[in-house]
């Protein structure tokens, strides 16, 4: 169906120019990471560091440092009890969110209230 309006078809293929622009991109790229060019700006963000690893016994702690059950703690962090019960356990390791929620937790524990 038409609605009277054309519509541009998208090449697969970058154009010359595009193509000549990363081209000369990634040959600044490697001159700069190789030392040959320092005239380049780059840019940094400024993040905070991973959070720290927690081991059994610091999950087991920040829990009873806050005062919580197993099941309400599992509950304030989304995570199933079970999920829980393992970091403490020392069968499994929290992830990176997880990890991340935890060392809140730690600092701030009247957020997982909110």
């Amino acid at each position: 169906m038409s609605n009277g309006r054309k519509t541009a078809k998208k090449s697969k293929y970058m154009s010359d120019d595009d193509f000549a622009e990363l081209r000369q991109s990634l040959t600044e790229g490697l001159q700069f990471s190789r030392g040959e060019r320092t005239d380049l700006r780059t840019t940094r963000r400024l993040l905070p560091p991973a959070p720290e690893p927690m081991d059994s016994r610091d999950i087991v702690a920040l829990r009873h440092h806050i005062k919580l059950s197993q099941a309400v703690f599992a509950k304030l962090l989304n995570v199933s009890k079970k999920t829980l019960e393992a970091w403490e356990y020392g069968t499994r390791t929290p992830g990176d969110a997880a990890l991340k929620l935890l060392r809140i937790a730690e600092k701030h524990p009247e957020i997982l209230m909110e």
